[in-house]
């Protein structure tokens, strides 16, 4: 007799994160309600104020601007996927002159790069400065169009080869997310081009730590290659995959943080540093742009299914991408509670690199994915002195 098929089944980690998830929307919405009729019932509100502040709530929501970079810049270069920014000092005599430039690599991820230069006192861009790095450059991704939507992993990095062309030959490369391992896929393609490495939040070996985010990719892509939810996505977006996708992704991930913020802002409607905050990061979280199907695509079959950078499988252009070729100085840095790239994704590079175990530096800061770029706490605590250690490393 035949048995009867199972019905499928939710991976562990995604039921015991759905649970969680609604623990935490319950928390949120009871601590939001009582925080707020509390404080109603203690200014001696009327019942029309309350209406005002649920429509003032509302249209701040709803009220979001186009996020900008908090630093003076100058623009270098300029492709069609890209732009070369330069943050640095004006002087270039003397030590900086002689210091090797600075190369980050913002997150690819469907938001605009100035994460890394997000507000004067929460930024990458002036951390670095503070510590003593004075050559600092960006690159700020550009969002794909119908001219770009066929961009590949090739044209990525034929850019960032260009850019350090314009640097000089060699630079530190800081790669954040997505930039990490695109950082690191450069690094071991031209390791005479890498004065230090560093990574955060990046992904590295895409299958350890056990990441949700990996269960699902599993989920929707039940056979080895099988691409056809996202060749979905991009044949019906023209070829490109909208930022709003990924935002909804990250929302969809921890949904109760998202519920959480708004209600708090509710709750904290006449404090204005509350609100400003509030608004400074919708501004740059909420405000997305598309990537390039080409390159998702690739993403996706390559690192997040197969794994290709670790397994040493990976080829491009005809060149196998060898991570022993990697031997400069490294710094690991992962969140503590990071739920879309767990510590030992990122750290993972320490055991493939050819670096000496002297010369890399692991570090685990408290918080999660986007509070590691932009956090307050980990730029002082931990980007600080990381970026000072790169400063003292002679030319």
């Amino acid at each position: 007799m035949d048995r009867p098929m199972k019905a499928p089944t939710c991976p562990p980690g995604i039921h015991n994160a759905s649970l969680a998830t609604a623990f935490g929307i319950y928390n949120a919405v009871i601590q939001a309600t009582t925080e707020y009729w509390t404080g109603v019932i203690s200014r001696g509100a009327t019942p029309i104020e309350v209406g005002l502040d649920v429509l003032d709530w509302y249209s701040t929501m709803n009220k979001l601007d186009r996020p900008t970079w908090a630093t003076p810049y100058v623009v270098t270069k300029e492709w069609p996927i890209a732009r070369l920014l330069d943050f640095s000092d004006a002087k270039t005599d003397g030590e900086s002159a002689g210091q090797v430039p600075t190369l980050i690599l913002p997150p690819q991820a469907g938001h605009d790069s100035c994460i890394v230069d997000f507000a004067p006192n929460q930024s990458q861009i002036q951390t670095a400065k503070d510590a003593g790095l004075q050559r600092i450059y960006s690159f700020d991704w550009l969002g794909a169009t119908q001219e770009t939507k066929n961009a590949t992993i090739e044209d990525y990095l034929a850019v960032i080869a260009e850019a350090v062309d314009e640097l000089g030959g060699r630079v530190n490369i800081v790669g954040d997310c997505q930039g990490g391992w695109l950082g690191v896929i450069y690094a071991a393609l031209h390791p005479d081009d890498v004065h230090t490495l560093t990574i955060a939040g990046a992904p590295v070996d895409f299958h350890a730590g056990g990441a949700v985010i990996h269960e699902w990719t599993d989920v929707l892509s039940p056979a080895p290659n099988d691409l056809a939810f996202y060749r979905t996505l991009v044949q019906a977006n023209n070829g490109t995959l909208p930022g709003e996708y990924q935002l909804a992704g990250f929302i969809t991930m921890q949904p109760e943080v998202e519920v959480d913020r708004q209600l708090q802002l509710l709750v904290h409607l006449h404090e204005r540093e509350h609100v400003e905050r509030y608004r400074l990061f919708e501004t740059w979280f909420k405000h997305t742009q598309p990537i390039a199907g080409a390159f998702y695509l690739w993403i996706v079959e390559h690192l997040f299914q197969n794994n290709e950078l670790v397994e040493g499988t990976l080829t491009i252009d005809g060149q196998v991408v060898n991570l022993k070729n990697v031997s400069c100085p490294l710094y690991l840095l992962a969140g503590s509670v990071d739920h879309i790239t767990p510590g030992p994704q990122v750290f993972a590079l320490a055991d493939y690199a050819s670096t000496a175990p002297e010369e890399i530096t692991q570090v685990t800061a408290p918080g999660g994915h986007l509070g590691l770029f932009m956090g307050r706490e980990s730029l002082m605590a931990y980007w600080a002195p990381l970026f000072a250690a790169i400063a003292a490393r002679p030319a």
